[in-house]
């Protein structure tokens, strides 16, 4: 007999930070699903990068008018005002064709006119609370959610008794063993293949996130002369960020994109012996379950650095201060890491302790719970 399928309806966007964790509940989801088969289908921004990320996971994609709400004065809180209201018309329409039996989302302010209309229209919603700092969206959208997880047990005093320590979803979950001789050329051997890189050097991943970073893009371009003299560099710079470089430089030893998709992020991280990265928690759920060495260089007066603050206290990545920071800075840490294997297996060890695992089961354990309560 053929289980019943079971609609969930995923919501966010503007940036990578609330499409990950739901991508990797997508693909939890249809494996584990005792309640039916899981359908998912995506409600974001026109203009967002989570578009190309969803469909490429197969998803249907459905976009509406997004809003924002400003903590200080703008004219464009009116203007966005008027979209907000016209997004929960669009959201209303759209819940009552789909039919979906729970709606989820991990943040982002497209997420808040669909959950509202979610709440109006009775379907259960569940909110996932991603960084330390809770944002002005999940909390306009609290109230109506049936149950939110967090990441942090920290946080489970912002919502009270509808909050769940779950940890984070993560999509990359395989780790490297670096004490396996024969994996590790293996990779080397995929790595030459993927990044074009023609030599054993160490690798550094850099990259400032979905939407791209232009600080840390531009710390690496100023830094690639001298880090190319020591390491091999994949800049993961974001959508529409490629920077400039001159065609004097050892390009073999330096891999520009501008994107990778979930496939293409876990063979950079397998490929990469440390990070240099944002401190959104996307990236940190990976590196934390991955046990990569990083750098973090939070997004200054951000809930970033509220991220990166419980890494470092907890000595599981080096923390370097945006405002502070110099090219020259940068390649010393980059060196002293990558010099130092001690330094490198005591990051390692630590990260992977600050991230609760298991997020991605007990996240549809709980989905599959509130279906059948419905």
């Amino acid at each position: 007999m053929q289980k019943n399928i079971k609609k969930i309806l995923l919501t966010g966007g503007g940036t990578g930070g609330s499409v990950a964790p739901l991508l990797a509940i997508s693909d939890v989801g249809c494996r584990m699903s005792d309640v039916g088969k899981f359908k998912f289908t995506w409600i974001g921004t026109r203009n967002g990068v989570e578009k190309q990320m969803v469909q490429k996971e197969n998803i249907k994609f459905i976009s509406i008018a997004s809003g924002k709400f400003r903590r200080y004065f703008s004219i464009k809180n009116f203007i966005d005002l008027f979209k907000i209201i016209f997004a929960f018309f669009q959201s209303l329409a759209i819940l009552i064709k789909e039919k979906p039996a729970l709606v989820m989302s991990a943040g982002s302010f497209v997420s808040v006119p669909v959950v509202w209309a979610a709440w109006l229209l009775r379907v259960p919603v569940l909110i996932h609370q991603q960084d330390v700092r809770h944002g002005l969206a999940n909390k306009l959208m609290a109230p109506f959610a049936n149950v939110i997880t967090v990441t942090f047990e920290k946080s489970l005093a912002d919502y009270g008794k509808k909050a769940v320590w779950t940890g984070n979803p993560a999509q990359n979950t395989k780790t490297r063993k670096h004490e396996n001789t024969k994996t590790r050329k293996h990779e080397n051997t995929k790595t030459q293949e993927i990044f074009n890189f023609k030599n054993d050097l160490p690798v550094v991943l850099a990259v400032g996130g979905g939407t791209g970073a232009v600080a840390i893009n531009s710390l690496i371009e100023q830094s690639i002369g001298e880090l190319t003299k020591f390491c091999n560099i994949i800049h993961v710079t974001g959508k529409n960020k490629k920077i400039q470089y001159s065609k004097s430089l050892r390009v073999t030893r330096y891999a520009l994109r501008e994107f990778l998709n979930a496939e293409q992020m876990s063979q950079a991280y397998a490929a990469a012996d440390i990070a240099v990265s944002r401190a959104g928690m996307g990236v940190l759920t990976e590196l934390s379950y991955l046990g990569k060495p990083a750098i973090l260089i939070p997004m200054p007066d951000s809930h970033q650095e509220d991220n990166a603050e419980i890494f470092k206290e907890k000595q599981a990545a080096i923390v370097l201060n945006q405002k502070e920071l110099t090219a020259e800075k940068l390649v010393e840490n980059i060196k002293k890491l990558l010099n130092n294997r001690e330094l490198q297996n005591k990051l390692s060890s630590n990260i992977k302790t600050v991230i609760k695992k298991g997020a991605n089961d007990r996240i549809v354990e709980i989905i599959n719970n509130i279906i059948k309560k419905k």
